[in-house]
């Protein structure tokens, strides 16, 4: 999987916008990437599952960030036949009350997964998490960083970030 077919299918599933846009950390940008577009689109999930899967040792778990990681993780879990666990938010207030969904064993190495880093501010919520429950978390893979900051806080945690693709490499291809 090229970074060109992986801008070409972020691109057919009009996952990447132009625009005047107010972004989640509360900038704005004169572009989108729109993750609901490019998660729900199967070609385009098969392509960042097979690209993620690709970067990924047999016996590595995987930890999807809540909400956009979720699919990722899942597509990638089955197309890299690795099990993968759940980073939330927030603890859930009933039941077992986890910050952490899944089967993870203490000590565990985990590749957290995450859609688009921007400040990377809820990758390094979910690196901090996953490690509360036990794991050992030292690698991410993202889809796309935005380059504005978040790679840098990242691996300020610790945490070595690759990403399939990025600001540039879009924009650049435009």
């Amino acid at each position: 999987m090229t970074n060109q077919d992986l801008i070409d299918a972020l691109r057919a599933a009009d996952a990447v916008q132009f625009g005047e846009f107010e972004l989640s950390h509360g900038g704005t940008s004169e572009y989108y990437v729109d993750k609901y577009l490019f998660e729900t689109e199967p070609d385009c999930l098969e392509a960042i599952s097979e690209a993620f899967a690709e970067r990924l040792a047999p016996d590595d778990k995987l930890g999807g960030v809540a909400l956009g990681g979720v699919p990722l993780a899942a597509a990638t879990s089955v197309a890299a036949g690795v099990p993968y666990v759940i980073a939330r938010k927030q603890r859930k207030e009933y039941g077992t009350a986890n910050l952490v969904e899944g089967r993870l064993e203490d000590g565990e190495e985990v590749v957290v997964v995450e859609d688009i880093v921007t400040t990377g501010t809820s990758l390094v919520e979910a690196v901090e998490a996953l490690r509360e429950a036990g794991a050992t978390v030292e690698r991410a893979l993202v889809v796309v960083d935005r380059e504005e900051g978040g790679r840098e806080n990242v691996e300020d945690a610790g945490v070595e970030m690759e990403a399939l693709v990025t600001a540039s490499d879009l924009l650049d291809s435009q």
